[in-house]
């Protein structure tokens, strides 16, 4: 603890709703955070490689980004300006044009929706009803697509869905790449219900999916299988979705988590790290032809943030205008499957889970996970679960922590697994 008292006895405690989840697990006070470290009001520092649930790639209070916003503050820049033109708009777009989009033969328009990842989610699958004139959208098992109501129809995890007081219509559920293990085909198994007239699928607007299932518990769709289900999808007249929120923006490896699948999806929803700072931000990037949305039919005061703009551009031209810092990330995802594998060899049954910087193990109990995330904690090292029971170990560290601070917040993990499941034998280096 940082302080005699425990901060889940103070004023959140007193007045802050029982919604509140992952302070629960962290059970103190954190006044400032840099690069990969936070520290709390005790002085005590923390490794983080919970990163803002991947909202934080680029680490906290990345210096350039800081200034920039800095000066804008200082200049009196626009704080707030719905869907102004403003400058710092161009800015972002320029650069998300010239360094992601452009290089990638993208011809996506970009839609400013509302800040959070759930309101592009909602954006996208109201944009494919519309231009399609279908309503069903099919979602996959295990998938997470945010909690309004409409993205918690395409939701999998029963936790959250109860959580509606309604009855979740519009989605049809299909089993994700391996769920029904290795003797299934399950892109087949969707070809096969949207190509019966009696299989009871109604035709679909839009396919939504995760390339790697962040909350789901990390299972990593593979490249044919995505390839196939976009094949599929284009065949019924349905819109590919393919949900980045949370593995885009380089926690694969690559800007987007689809890049080397060779997919191009006919919408991208994005949000978490797009604007560099944990700034909220999200937006919509949808194929020019697909662009339906009247004037403000998809609306919100808070589409688009001046602030985040300003952020953003400078995320994309430091870490996006060349291909070092994906190299950079491709080595950390090195060390850190090794890492894994070492926790994996504790557990009997253990697997990897994931890819890039998206990577887990799977130790079959959401009370070991929970466990040794608790003992790492005590440790200095802010980690958290994923899985449908939490069964997950999950690392999301900032992209940009150094490799020295790297491998030391795993030494922590390692050491918290040693604990957790009473195994002494020293990790293999």
């Amino acid at each position: 603890m940082s302080t005699d008292k425990s901060a889940e006895t103070t004023i959140f405690a007193r007045r802050e709703s029982e919604a509140r989840s992952y302070c629960r697990g962290f059970d103190t006070v954190f006044t400032h955070a840099s690069g990969s470290e936070m520290t709390d009001e005790a002085g005590r520092r923390y490794i983080d490689f919970l990163a803002g649930c991947s909202s934080l790639n680029y680490g906290h209070n990345d210096p350039d980004m800081k200034q920039a916003l800095i000066d804008h503050l200082s200049r009196d820049g626009l704080a707030h300006a719905l869907d102004l033109h403003t400058d710092t708009k161009a800015a972002f777009l320029e650069a998300f044009e010239t360094h992601i989009l452009a290089r990638r033969g993208m011809d996506h328009k970009v839609m400013f929706t509302g800040p959070t990842g759930a309101n592009a989610v909602e954006a996208a699958m109201k944009i494919a009803r519309k231009v399609t004139g279908r309503t069903n959208v099919i979602a996959f098992t295990n998938g997470f697509h945010g909690v309004t109501s409409g993205a918690l129809a395409a939701t999998g995890n029963s936790y959250h869905r109860g959580g509606a007081g309604m009855p979740l219509q519009g989605v049809t559920r299909v089993p994700f790449d391996g769920y029904m293990g290795g003797d299934m085909d399950t892109a087949e198994y969707l070809e096969t219900v949207l190509s019966d007239p009696s299989s009871g699928v109604d035709a679909p607007a839009a396919i939504m999916l995760e390339t790697v299932q962040g909350e789901g518990g990390l299972t990593a769709a593979s490249a044919p299988w995505v390839k196939r289900v976009a094949e599929i999808a284009k065949a019924h007249g349905a819109l590919l979705i393919i949900d980045d929120i949370q593995a885009g923006c380089g926690r694969t490896g690559t800007f987007f988590s689809f890049e080397d699948m060779g997919v191009m999806p006919d919408i991208v929803t994005m949000a978490k790290s797009v604007s560099g700072f944990g700034l909220p931000m999200a937006l919509m990037l949808v194929r020019p032809e697909h662009d339906i949305f009247g004037p403000a039919e998809h609306n919100g005061t808070f589409r688009g943030n001046t602030h985040a703009f300003v952020t953003a551009r400078v995320a994309i031209e430091k870490f996006w205008s060349d291909d070092a810092f994906a190299k950079e990330i491709a080595h950390k995802a090195e060390i850190l499957m090794h890492a894994l594998s070492n926790v994996a060899e504790m557990v009997p049954g253990a697997r990897l889970k994931g890819r890039g910087m998206m990577q887990g193990v799977d130790v079959g109990s959401g009370d070991l996970a929970g466990d040794i995330c608790t003992r790492a904690f005590a440790h200095g090292l802010v980690i958290e679960t994923s899985g449908p029971n939490d069964e997950v170990v999950k690392v999301l560290a900032p992209l940009t922590t150094p490799e020295a601070q790297f491998r030391k917040g795993l030494d922590i993990l390692l050491s918290a697994a040693r604990e957790a499941t009473g195994n002494n034998r020293m990790a293999a280096e």
